[in-house]
């Protein structure tokens, strides 16, 4: 709008509310009110409105302006000139109703609000400080020790006046930044360097005050040093904020005058240090500027104010608690005598940086941590931009922490701010660049909305307003000065709501990672090029320490992300490796593995962040020949070791979805089957990692093997077929059936068990039989080659699935494939029981569905029969004696065999067997091809008692638990429980025992399997 003629208040009345609220004003009738102030008769109302759009709060703005108009004319000068020049008033008033009464009370330092509200800002104005405070209170900025010429009362003014004008002029600068969370630490560092500034100032008062009291040569000899502790010690300093210090006095001898002793040198020191906070905070005509806090000294409020540098160094050297180095990180000497202060910071370091090596140093941090947040009272908890979860002391413990750990190696990260911090961690590689990044434009952002809030009143506070008005002052405060929409309270909510779930959520991520414990507690020597480094690999367990030399080398040289990454975190790795059972395998796998990965970021993300990931495959590669090797082939699936919900195994359904897709996108069935049986090996790998990782139970381990084989099987069927119909004309005079037998009809295979089936096959209608038989025999010895026919190139760690078909009528001697009818009459005729017996485990695989219904018409009357005679219980009971004495290997302990021997599958299986075929018929419960399912029908049905079931679950459990766990161990199968003790152990760890416990393992199996034994001769054989 044009400005119209009239007095302020007839203008006033002719502005629309629409007009007002758009501004930003909130209370439209008393801007209204204070518009129409004859005040602003001679001021230009459009400037005047287009200043206030510029300033966080419109109403706080209009009313100092028009109180400083009242006081000081000049200031509508200002408002009717150049827009441009009168946007810097705007700003500062709008933003901050504290630092307008300021200049209500000290209007000389209007000149302030000529800066441009857009100037180039001023990072670093240290000495520009210092030389205007100490000034203010009569002090030579160019002395060794300033002594003011103020003291008192009139000090204490003098001295305040000029340090809230040094705060506004950070604010002026600061509101008027384009990007204020960019502009963010400067505004940290100048609001510490303030104080800092004050600091020396009121030392130098405090000077001028002992020398009242004391002789001024007695006084001179005093040397105080002013620690900055905190955010002041980090030059990340708030509006309005305590100053934590800490004091530490010295006396230099004089050639003029006696030199006091220590104790009257301590009791001045401690004076002046009193005097310096009184500076500081005592009532006065201006207002104190905030607490300066000496808790953080020594003994805490226990202790004496002002100590030498040496009773510091023997207090951190014998009593200091581990908090109290994590708040040392920040130390850096702000004011006062800067020699003795850097002597100071450089007495501390070594306590520091060595502090993360103390026992339980990691777990008392993130305790501190659990407690602050617990300390926040309840109505307060979602309000805090502090303490609060998500909050900045999530990001600073966070920082604090890393540093610390890896800061006793690594200089590089001896940083105080907590943004050049995050900056440091993360070229060193201890944190990745995508979540340093993410952690510090959220520190940034938070830090910033803190500043705002405070900077409105000068208050301390960390709290998020809950009024509406109030939080739309912060949205529009946070903006910034660049041309865009005000925010609205809604989205500033909106927006912090998320940052505060991302913070929370890194913070979790790696304030909490056990890494960061097992690095405390790492040599700091990461480099292990040193001959203590082979006696420390020795000592750890590796055996050819020369070899383990050359893969660490390998490992960790150069420049590269990779290499930097793995030089932090090998001492850790070595250990995890060495609580393997072979490290030196281990470390030589895990070079492997990395050689294959290479910078992969993912990777090198896992083994530095990832809760479980690291130490897992550490486990696994120094313990497992099975898994290394599907991981040397297939080394991207150690990024599932991070993710458990990615260790879970798929259903049958997808696997046959993933594997037809591959099969369609090949013409080739070379190609395709090559496909699926990479598929394959993917999907054993996940299951043996969710294995090995402790995150799978055996049953879920055996079906999802046996669904792996199965949809393999599926996939090779369905090529074949295919193959021959395309060869054919189309034509396939014959139906397949694919019957899964033995283990495998149970669902209870383990790793490179062997797929024990029988197929069937039904003539298509009007083919001939005898070319219907061909087709079928055709197509399923095209499937089993194309299951076996050897990769190109060679992949050393695929165990081929092999197909066994002995289970067929007649046996080997039989025909390879018969019709349904055919198995009709060969088992009317000829079948023995101990084929119906085989039966109870038959079950659908692959092929026709319409053929494997006909198919189990027929054998459900032989495997459940009606009745079950006497002669046939003593058939099996003979058939079982004879099985436990031919096959059982020669010379092999029947006590150690998990597959024949006393208690182990073979007894278990064979009772439940005999169970289904004498009461299947009429429990229908009992007609299931598994042996856990069936035994628990049998409990219910009465016929097993549960505590006999339970035995018999937990041998049979345990025997293929360790029957999976000797091909996890060598990649080989073994019916026997481990002779070699390093492979007991390592089996009795893939279970689930404790390190150090094979006897036990081996105690226990064969308690347990005795019990299942006699259980199982009782119910059995009836004895």
């Amino acid at each position: 709008m044009t400005d119209t003629p009239g007095t302020a208040k007839e203008r006033a009345e002719n502005i629309s509310a629409k007009q007002l609220i758009s501004i930003g004003f909130s209370d439209v009738t008393n801007a209204r009110r204070w518009l129409g102030f004859r005040e602003l008769d001679g001021v230009d109302l459009s400037a005047l409105l287009a200043g206030l759009a510029h300033a966080a709060s419109p109403d706080v703005a209009l009313q100092l302006i028009v109180r400083l108009i009242e006081n000081h004319p000049e200031v509508a000068r200002r408002i009717n000139g150049d827009p441009r020049e009168s946007e810097t008033m705007f700003r500062l008033l709008g933003a901050s109703e504290a630092l307008g009464e300021f200049l209500l009370r000290a209007p000389e330092n209007l000149d302030l609000l000529d800066i441009p509200p857009v100037d180039e800002p001023r990072a670093d104005r240290a000495e520009v400080f210092r030389a205007a405070l100490l000034e203010s209170v009569g002090a030579d900025p160019q002395a060794d020790t300033p002594v003011a010429s103020l003291t008192g009362q009139d000090a204490h003014k003098a001295l305040r006046v000029a340090y809230r004008r040094g705060l506004a002029r950070v604010a002026v600068r600061d509101v008027g930044a384009v990007d204020p969370v960019a502009y963010m630490p400067a505004v940290g560092r100048q609001l510490a360097d303030l104080a800092g500034a004050a600091l020396e100032a009121g030392l130098a008062v405090a000077r001028a005050h002992a020398a009242e009291r004391w002789e001024p040569a007695l006084v001179e000899q005093v040397r105080l040093a002013v620690i900055g502790m905190g955010k002041c010690g980090a030059r990340e300093l708030n509006y309005i904020s305590d100053v934590d210090v800490v004091y530490v006095g010295e006396t230099r001898a004089s050639d003029a005058g006696d030199t006091p002793d220590e104790s009257t040198s301590t009791e001045i020191a401690t004076e002046m240090a009193h005097t310096l906070a009184q500076a500081m905070m005592a009532a006065g005509p201006e207002p104190a500027l905030w607490e300066v806090d000496a808790n953080l000294r020594p003994e805490g409020k226990d202790g004496p104010l002002v100590r030498t540098l040496d009773s510091h160094v023997r207090y951190y050297k014998r009593w200091a608690k581990s908090w109290e180095f994590q708040a040392l990180l920040k130390a850096r000497c702000v004011a006062g005598d800067q020699d003795l202060g850097r002597r100071y910071e450089a007495a501390i370091a070594p306590f520091i940086w060595s502090s993360a090596e103390r026992e339980g140093f990691v777990e008392s941090v993130q305790a501190m941590r659990r407690r602050v947040t617990e300390n926040i009272p309840e109505a307060d908890r979602d309000r805090q931009i502090k303490l609060g979860p998500g909050g900045l002391r999530d990001v600073e413990f966070t920082v604090q922490l890393l540093q610390l750990v890896h800061g006793r190696s690594d200089e590089t990260v001896r940083t105080r701010a907590t943004t050049e911090s995050l900056a440091a961690l993360s070229a060193g590689g201890y944190i990745g660049r995508a979540d340093a990044e993410e952690f510090g434009l959220n520190y940034r952002w938070l830090r910033l909305l803190e500043h705002r809030i405070q900077l409105f009143r000068m208050r301390r506070t960390h709290l998020m307003p809950r009024d509406e008005r109030e939080l739309a002052v912060v949205a529009r405060s946070v903006d910034g000065a660049a041309e865009r929409t005000h925010p609205t309270a809604q989205k500033l909510v909106s927006d912090w709501n998320a940052a505060k779930r991302s913070v929370r959520s890194m913070h979790e991520r790696i304030f909490y990672r056990p890494m960061l414990a097992a690095l405390a507690n790492a040599p700091a020597d990461t480099t292990l090029t040193t001959d203590a480094a082979r006696d420390r690999l020795a000592a750890l367990g590796y055996q050819d320490t020369k070899a383990a030399m050359r893969h660490i080398e390998a490992l960790s040289r150069g420049v590269s992300r990779r290499a930097e990454i793995l030089r932090t975190l090998l001492p850790v790795l070595l250990d995890w490796l060495a609580e393997g059972v072979d490290p030196d395998a281990g470390l030589l796998n895990l070079r492997r593995v990395c050689g294959a990965l290479g910078n992969t970021p993912w990777f090198l993300r896992l083994l530095r962040d990832s809760n479980a990931a690291a130490e897992r495959l550490c486990h696994i590669l120094s313990s497992s020949r099975y898994v290394s090797d599907l991981l040397e082939t297939s080394p991207e699936a150690t990024a599932w070791l991070g993710d458990d919900s990615q260790l879970a195994t798929r259903s049958l359904d997808e696997l046959v979805s993933q594997m037809r897709a591959q099969v369609a996108r090949h013409h080739d069935p070379g190609e395709a089957i090559r496909a699926v049986r990479q598929i394959r090996r993917r999907e054993q790998l996940r299951i043996a990692l969710a294995d090995t990782s402790g995150v799978a139970s055996v049953e879920t381990t055996v079906t999802g093997l046996s669904d792996v084989d199965q949809a393999t099987v599926i996939a090779a069927l369905y090529l074949a077929r295919t193959e021959y119909a395309a060869a054919h004309d189309g034509a396939v005079p014959a139906e397949v059936l694919v019957i899964a037998m033995g283990r495998q009809g149970g669902r209870e295979i383990g790793f490179g068990s062997d797929a024990d089936v029988m197929y069937a096959y039904a003539p298509a209608p009007d083919a001939d039989p005898g070319e219907a038989r061909s087709a079928a025999e055709t197509v399923l010895n095209r499937m089993v080659k194309l299951l076996k026919q050897p990769c190109t190139p060679p992949v050393v760690a695929e165990r081929v699935l092999e197909i066994d078909n002995d289970l067929r009528p007649e046996g080997r001697s039989g025909t390879m494939v018969r019709s349904v009818a055919s198995y009709a009459e060969y088992y009317e005729r000829w079948g023995q029981t101990w084929e119906f017996q085989a039966l109870t485990r038959a079950r659908y695989m692959a092929g026709s569905e319409d053929v494997a219904q006909a198919f189990f018409r027929v054998v459900d009357r032989f495997r459940y029969p009606a009745e079950f005679t006497d002669r046939q219980l003593v058939d099996i009971r003979r058939m079982k004696a004879r099985v436990e004495s031919e096959r059982m290997p020669r010379g092999a302990d029947p006590t150690r065999q998990v597959k024949l021997g006393r208690g182990g599958l073979s007894d278990v299986e064979w009772l439940v067997q005999l169970l289904q075929l004498q009461h299947a018929h009429e429990v229908p419960e009992l007609r299931t091809t598994s042996t856990l399912p069936a035994l628990n029908a049998a409990v219910a049905a009465d016929l097993v008692g549960p505590e006999d079931a339970a035995v018999l679950e937990h041998a049979w459990k345990l025997a293929t638990d360790i029957r999976n766990g000797n091909v996890l161990r060598s990649g080989r199968a073994s019916d026997s429980v481990p002779s070699r003790r390093v492979d007991l152990e390592a089996v009795a760890r893939w279970i689930g025992y404790e390190p150090g416990s094979a006897a036990q393992l081996e105690e226990d199996y064969l308690r347990i399997t005795r019990q299942s034994r006699s259980v199982f001769e009782r119910l059995f054989y009836g004895r």
